[in-house]
């Protein structure tokens, strides 16, 4: 029974950290990064434009719609969505190799893409980001500078139609400003907390 017991608590977790533009996905993850936490992170692919500050294999993997398309029509995605008329995916090649030895595997997804892993992936761990409240949202959103007036209305709105699919997600966790280490620091905890669980989660892809 103890050996059954330490067994389960080994099986390692899909933990996805999602929520809408501009609640800080990337600076979670790059935090935890930094902390240089025993995760296997999962770059995201897409067919957007490369950003000035974006490096290639860390950010996101970067390639032609054409070539998305491909991947596509070989079944080669995890998931992939559509996002602001641009692709992003997650290859399952990457995802199966960590889990295979024994990583827990960590992916940063729009809610458009959490939803697909809840339902391909039941057993996954969703974690929704939030700010503290929308005007916060909005002046994050302000600051990047890459938006003009009618991309910033529809990002503000995609968000308040993301958060009526909270009830999809198994934790929520707010992301406020000044307060990144508090938020990691939940995740951590609730990442803890599930490898204690009495009957421990099997990841299937």
């Amino acid at each position: 029974m103890y050996k059954k017991m330490l067994e389960q608590r080994k099986q390692p977790l899909l933990i996805v950290i999602s929520g809408p533009s501009g609640v800080g996905k990337d600076s979670v993850i790059e935090r935890m990064k930094e902390r240089g936490l025993p995760f296997h992170f999962v770059v995201t692919t897409t067919s957007r434009t490369q950003r000035s500050d974006e490096v290639e294999g860390m950010d996101y993997f970067f390639v032609t719609k054409e070539a998305f398309e491909g991947m596509i029509e070989r079944d080669e995605f995890f998931e992939y969505a559509t996002v602001y008329h641009d692709y992003k995916g997650i290859p399952k090649k990457r995802i199966r190799e960590a889990l295979a030895g024994g990583q827990d595997v960590v992916m940063r997804l729009d809610v458009q893409g959490a939803e697909t892993v809840r339902y391909r992936s039941p057993e996954a761990v969703l974690v929704f980001l939030s700010t503290s409240d929308e005007e916060e949202l909005r002046q994050r959103l302000q600051r990047r500078q890459t938006d003009t007036p009618e991309s910033l209305r529809i990002r503000i709105e995609t968000a308040r139609h993301e958060f009526g699919k909270i009830d999809l997600f198994d934790y929520y966790v707010v992301n406020a400003e000044g307060k990144l280490d508090e938020a990691v620091d939940t995740i951590l905890a609730i990442i803890k907390a599930e490898h204690h669980r009495t009957h421990s989660r099997k990841v299937t892809l």
